[in-house]
């Protein structure tokens, strides 16, 4: 006995003495900074899902909808189709189609109502017209189905595509700047290219010359030419802020005797229709040093004459244009600065719709905001307070009853218009019930079913809960213990601290109880707040900005919160004019992605998540991807660290859209004919490459022309490099020298 004690300390000792000297070891590698090597973190399970191919494919191999065997998404008991691409028979390729936008214009129904629109036109003339949008039936063989959202549920056309020609070739992409286009789109597959700019006429195409196109003034003739079937209108009153023996009081009191600005009078107006139009604005995001590339002007262009002058003046396009460098640029010291500036900064075309403002402008609007400098940038700047512009700018443009906030790197491969009024109808019909909590979640069809299932499943979840990925007990817990569901919201969700309760006494009500409710109330209601990705919770998620709200007694805890990733979204006048004043009164301020919908939240409004289709890089088997995108709160977006919102964002990298989605720029790029990664580009639409093997994105043989892709929404898309095919100036080319 007394050998096996003296065993056990002598152990003991050599075992403190090893972890003294470890230690010590330990602490001088430190001092030395040699911290060792540590192993690679684990890749992310998604890189290891197999690139999907047929994205790639081109109008040669068009089929259609209903024969279309797509790549991906399979069903769970199928095998993964195949993505070899060397069976794919090709054909020549068929014509194309204009894209009817606009033909409900004309139905019985709505010339009742809203009186018929007057064409407009390029030019004061009225004899340039933009050419149609041309598409074709069907899609490229084996393209895969969007993954996330519904073209069915918000009746957007999914039987068609667009190749880039018939996409951009009515805005000048496809011929010379000698005969005003933009010496683009001359490379590449062209074959059945020039079906776009066929018309009646003497000449036989009509390519138009953007040259002399001023597009404000455009706008401006649109709406007077069909002022009749929107409400009057009235314009700004500047109220006087100094004495002048010169002013002309006259000149404001044309709200004051009501009398609308538009070109026809009150009584005209009134005669032509039974009932008006909404207007709205359309305002795009960009700065004083932003270059405009050819493909940015493009894109621009088929904003405004898609949205604009096709639709008889339903909307407006803006340019808000964030002056970055006030003390070289002082544009409010007089009207000559700031107009020098708009010219030097803004292409010549778009100059009469821009609107200049800058960071300093913001802070003298909105004094007093407690500054939490958030990522070590000011509340007042274009990251954490860009919805303070649009506040202002709302503020400015009482004409408007909506308002769209883009941004200069959003794409859609359809129709603008077809693509606005459909979400905004479909936003229009959604019931009030359960609408928080649906536009919490990504709408994933193959796993969620039918709309109608998705929203009983989303009411159960809520109600009854689900189990949490947080709590580390919940699997042995027993039976006894069920998940905990949450309240949903109905109706204002206020702040926990009545003081910060304002101007509340017009918000919306809810009509009767959350139980008795017959999914009624709000159906026919336009919404306020309209986005393209989900209202998540920031609460307890790793979203680093999920605090970055100001002016709140945080007493009890920060008030709720909403949020969505990427500002672009539509507001209402009712809802920028909310923030406008909680901003200037209350001091009130949030992050740029989370001031509206929280400001809508709190204050009872309408707000909707959009489930627009979304496609996805790769092979994701959709059950395992519908519980990433939803892996928060009862089933939600938000809510809890799990949430895909924060760490675990890099799951949405390889779609269509986000704010850092790296599938959806080397989409656009690959469908204008670009190379990306040493893929795509001329030799690939035009030739098939027999030594590759067909099988998988990288061996595609190529060979079936351009890509032709379905209506979807692209975001980000930035610095596009179209090639350019500017021939030289004739003093340019030097003479031969029979000699040399």
């Amino acid at each position: 006995m007394r050998y096996l004690c003296l065993a056990l300390i002598s152990t003991i000792v050599i075992f403190m003495l090893s972890l003294v000297r470890m230690s010590v070891v330990s602490s001088r590698r430190v001092e030395a900074g040699d911290l060792g090597t540590r192993p690679p973190p684990p890749p992310e399970p998604w890189k290891s899902f197999t690139f999907l191919s047929r994205y790639y494919g081109g109008i040669r191999t068009l089929v259609p909808l209903s024969e279309n065997k797509p790549e991906y998404p399979s069903a769970a008991d199928e095998l993964p189709i195949s993505n070899e691409t060397t069976s794919i028979p090709t054909r020549e390729i068929p014509s194309s189609r204009p894209f009817q936008a606009f033909k409900h214009q004309t139905s019985s129904t709505y010339l009742s109502d809203y009186g018929p629109v007057n064409e407009c036109f390029l030019d004061l003339e009225s004899t340039i017209r933009i050419p149609q949008l041309q598409h074709y039936q069907g899609r490229p063989s084996g393209f895969p189905d969007n993954v996330v959202g519904s073209y069915e549920l918000l009746s957007l056309p999914e039987d068609i595509c667009f190749e880039r020609f018939g996409r951009l070739g009515p805005y000048g992409f496809g011929y010379s700047s000698k005969y005003g286009g933009t010496d683009t789109g001359e490379h590449g597959d062209t074959e059945g290219s020039a079906s776009v700019w066929a018309d009646n006429s003497e000449l036989g195409f009509n390519q138009v010359d953007y040259r002399k196109v001023k597009w404000g003034a455009a706008q401006k003739r649109c709406y007077e030419a069909n002022a009749a079937r929107f409400g009057p209108q009235y314009p700004l009153v500047e109220l006087s802020t100094t004495f002048s023996v010169v002013s002309q009081e006259g000149k404001l009191t044309e709200k004051q005797y009501g009398r609308p600005s538009s070109a026809l009078d009150a009584t005209t107006n009134a005669t032509l229709t039974k009932k008006y139009l909404p207007r709205t604005a359309v305002v795009v995001r960009v700065w004083d040093d932003f270059e405009y590339r050819e493909e940015d002007i493009l894109n621009l262009r088929a904003m405004i004459s898609e949205l604009s002058l096709g639709s008889g003046g339903e909307y407006d396009v803006h340019l808000l244009v964030q002056v970055k460098d006030e003390a070289r640029h002082p544009i409010w010291a007089d009207p000559e600065t700031y107009q020098q500036h708009l010219e030097d900064c803004v292409p010549e075309e778009f100059r009469d719709i821009a609107t200049l403002w800058s960071e300093t402008q913001m802070l003298m609007l909105y004094q007093g905001i407690f500054d939490t400098f958030t990522r070590g940038l000011p509340v007042h700047g274009p990251y954490r307070g860009l919805q303070m512009a649009m506040q202002h700018f709302a503020q400015r443009h009482p004409e408007y009853d909506f308002f769209w906030h883009w941004e200069i790197d959003i794409r859609y491969t359809g129709h603008y218009y077809n693509l606005f009024s459909q979400v905004e109808l479909w936003a229009k019909k959604q019931p009030r019930k359960g609408l928080w909590e649906r536009s919490g979640r990504f709408y994933v069809p193959s796993v969620h079913g039918s709309w109608e299932d998705f929203k009983q499943m989303v009411r159960v979840q809520t109600e009854m809960g689900t189990e949490n990925a947080e709590d580390m007990w919940s699997g042995i817990k027993g039976p006894k213990v069920q998940p905990k569901g949450e309240k949903p919201v109905w109706g204002p969700e206020r702040p926990q601290n009545s003081e910060d309760w304002f101007e509340i006494e017009h918000d919306p009500k809810p009509i009767g109880s959350y139980d008795k409710d017959k999914y009624s109330w709000g159906v026919g209601e336009d919404a306020d707040l309209i986005t393209f990705n989900p209202l998540f919770d920031p609460e307890k998620t790793t979203w680093f900005l999920a605090n970055d709200i100001t002016g709140y007694n945080a007493t009890d805890g920060l008030p709720p919160r909403r949020a969505a990733i990427v500002t672009s979204s539509r507001m209402s006048k009712r809802l920028l004019r909310t923030m406008h004043r909680e901003t200037a009164f209350k001091k009130h301020h949030a992050f740029s992605e989370m001031w509206a919908p929280t400001a809508a939240l709190h204050h009872g409004y309408k707000a909707v998540y959009a489930p627009h289709p979304m496609f996805v890089d790769r092979e994701w088997p959709t059950p395992y991807l519908a519980g990433v995108l939803n892996s928060g709160r009862n089933g939600a977006t938000g809510g809890a660290r799990t949430s895909v919102f924060g760490e675990r964002e890099h799951n949405l990298l390889g779609m269509t859209w986000y704010y850092n989605a790296g599938f959806a720029p080397n989409l656009w790029k690959r469908w204008l004919g670009l190379k990306v990664n040493n893929e795509g580009g001329e030799e690939f639409e035009l030739t098939v490459d027999e030594g590759r093997s067909g099988n998988g994105v990288n061996e595609m043989r190529g060979g079936e022309g351009r890509m032709c892709l379905p209506p979807m929404l692209l975001h980000p898309v930035k610095e596009v490099e179209l090639p350019l095919e500017r021939a030289g100036k004739e003093e340019d080319i030097p003479e031969s020298d029979p000699s040399a």
